[in-house]
């Protein structure tokens, strides 16, 4: 009989002559649901159905997404991790390459991706993510990646007791306390209660491949095969030189292959653990964090090895800054445009508190930002025209971009940015005093051919620098992936070689439409005018010297809170 990873590459090369048109039908919904095994609430689903199920396709192949919108508001779907290059209006963010789809219409997306590996599907509209819009998207590769027999997949998730927009009226409210009460999600494993998932079976001497995903919203996990050498042989779609490891941490939408081998008997099974926790609630036995056991079965009823908890200081971890990629692309060792973003925490004049990346909250436009782009001439390389709070950043055409991202709260993020990934070329500890408790981030830099990848975790009171090429048109988001703090503000828009993507780009009749139908412009600037004329513009809030209420914040106004 043929390996898996044999029978994968003899599909993947009858795929380059036969690609095929992968046809995935959703009907988005509202449904009522208690996955969790304690919290029954109404989400938002597929077909009449949560967890949404996987997607698959092969490198080559045409994603046919149509999507039927039975909601009673817009939506929109990323294909998180993709590039879209030339079709950036596929890229799914509500109201930055698109309007969102209206109720009771539908819009079909056509994606046939020039990558392979690991990624997701989830709603970017406010905050559908967060309510269970979200999925695996599987692209299989035309060559296998390494020697494995079969493979087995994993999608973490955290699950709270109210829903996105219901969390969001209590965080947005004025003057409400700062930092809000903090809430203990659940964890989900493929769907379901982390404790009730199926056992994954092993076979002596045979080699697996585990795709782990947390496609969560707020909360980081940590994976684990106690017993078991994992090696790391895909970062977010890109294929790495084997990197092993003892337990992966991933932070909201970060993405990893491991390599496994079975042990060479069956005379035990063995446990896998998902750890659900956050280090910016309280830490409370049983809440946070929370553990999550599942079966690694070798034999029916054999008894199971529970190996001792391993200590965090005693644990393989590893930084992804140390992870070589396979294709040993060079390290970008220069920029010609640099970008240095500082995000903190403050409460502005109308009493919100938001989270602030590059002075102004973020806000998203009146008109996507990439219709801007396409329809603003030779304004589109002027920042101005898209509006103060969409923190339009242009870059010129194949600069090689270097971020510096301060974080000077004692909070961990992530933050994914659409359109690319990166190479992570250098960590440290920012300027100042580390809060108490904190271990200081040590100075770390790049060598060799660093790992890629599209979601990076930024430590508490720490920097990273990134670098990437801009070779890739379009409007693309820069934003933290704990959603709650997206929607607090904490986001930037790079416009990319506009005048490149007026010759290169036309956005469909049928998007424009869709805008249109909803009475919002399809052209001109951040509110639909022509020039510099931004009247109409959302007031944009601002620091104000008012006294603290010691009842609702403890914070001053305008100071740094916990970021």
């Amino acid at each position: 009989m043929l390996s898996f990873c044999t029978q994968i590459a003899l599909l993947a090369i009858l795929g380059l002559c036969l690609a095929t048109r992968v046809e995935v039908n959703w009907d988005v919904g509202y449904v009522t649901v208690n996955r969790d095994g304690h919290y029954t609430k109404r989400a938002i689903g597929v077909n009449g159905r949560l967890p949404v199920p996987p997607v698959y396709i092969n490198r080559g192949d045409t994603l046919v997404l149509r999507v039927y919108n039975s909601l009673d508001v817009p939506t929109a779907i990323h294909a998180h991790g993709l590039f879209h290059n030339g079709t950036a209006y596929n890229d799914g963010a509500g109201m930055i390459t698109q309007c969102g789809i209206p109720p009771g219409t539908e819009y079909t997306y056509e994606i046939t991706p020039e990558q392979d590996g690991t990624y997701w599907l989830h709603g970017h509209y406010n905050g559908q993510n967060a309510d269970g819009l979200r999925t695996p998207f599987i692209i299989r590769e035309t060559e296998p990646i390494a020697a494995y027999d079969d493979e087995y997949l994993f999608y973490l998730e955290d699950s709270y007791e109210l829903g996105f927009q219901e969390q969001m009226e209590t965080v947005l409210q004025p003057y409400s306390k700062f930092p809000p009460t903090p809430s203990f999600p659940y964890a989900l494993i493929n769907g379901y209660n982390g404790n009730h998932t199926k056992p994954i079976k092993f076979v002596p001497g045979k080699k697996y491949r585990l795709r782990v995903i947390n496609i969560g919203t707020t909360e980081w996990f940590r994976f684990s095969l106690p017993g078991h050498q994992m090696h790391i042989i895909e970062v977010e779609g890109v294929r790495s030189v084997p990197h092993p490891v003892s337990v992966l941490n991933l932070g909201p939408g970060q993405r990893y292959s491991v390599l496994v081998e079975a042990k060479d008997t069956v005379e035990f099974n063995y446990i896998y653990n998902a750890t659900i926790y956050a280090n910016f609630v309280p830490f409370v036995k049983n809440q946070n964090p929370r553990q999550y056991f599942g079966s690694v079965e070798y034999r029916p009823g054999a008894p199971v090895v529970t190996p001792a908890v391993t200590a965090d200081n005693e644990m393989d971890w590893f930084q992804d800054i140390e992870i070589q990629a396979h294709d040993q692309m060079p390290l970008l060792d220069h920029a010609n445009k640099k970008i240095e973003l500082h995000f903190e925490n403050k409460r502005l004049n109308d009493g919100v508190v938001y989270s602030i990346l590059d002075g102004v909250p973020y806000k998203t436009p009146k008109v996507p930002t990439l219709f801007s782009a396409i329809t603003m001439g030779n304004l589109s390389v002027d920042p101005t025209v898209y509006g103060t709070q969409t923190r339009a950043h242009i870059l010129d055409h194949m600069d090689v971009v270097e971020i510096e991202l301060h974080n000077n709260g004692f909070l961990d993020h992530t933050f994914h940015l659409h359109g690319h990934n990166f190479q992570i070329v250098e960590y440290g500890p920012v300027e100042g005093v580390v809060p108490r408790g904190l271990v200081p981030t040590k100075l770390r830099k790049a060598l060799g051919s660093p790992i890629r990848r599209d979601t990076l975790m930024v430590k508490a009171s720490s920097y990273i620098k990134i670098r990437f090429v801009a070779d890739n048109p379009g409007a693309w988001v820069f934003h933290c992936h704990i959603d709650v703090h997206f929607h607090r503000g904490l986001g930037i828009t790079f416009i990319e070689a506009p005048l490149v993507l007026q010759k290169t780009t036309r956005i469909p009749k049928v998007l424009s439409d869709m805008c249109l139908r909803q009475g919002i412009p399809a052209s001109g600037n951040g509110v639909g005018k022509h020039g510099y004329d931004l009247s109409g513009m959302d007031p944009i809030p601002f620091c104000e010297n008012i006294p603290v209420n010691q009842t609702f914040d403890k914070f001053p106004h305008c100071n740094i809170a916990p970021s």
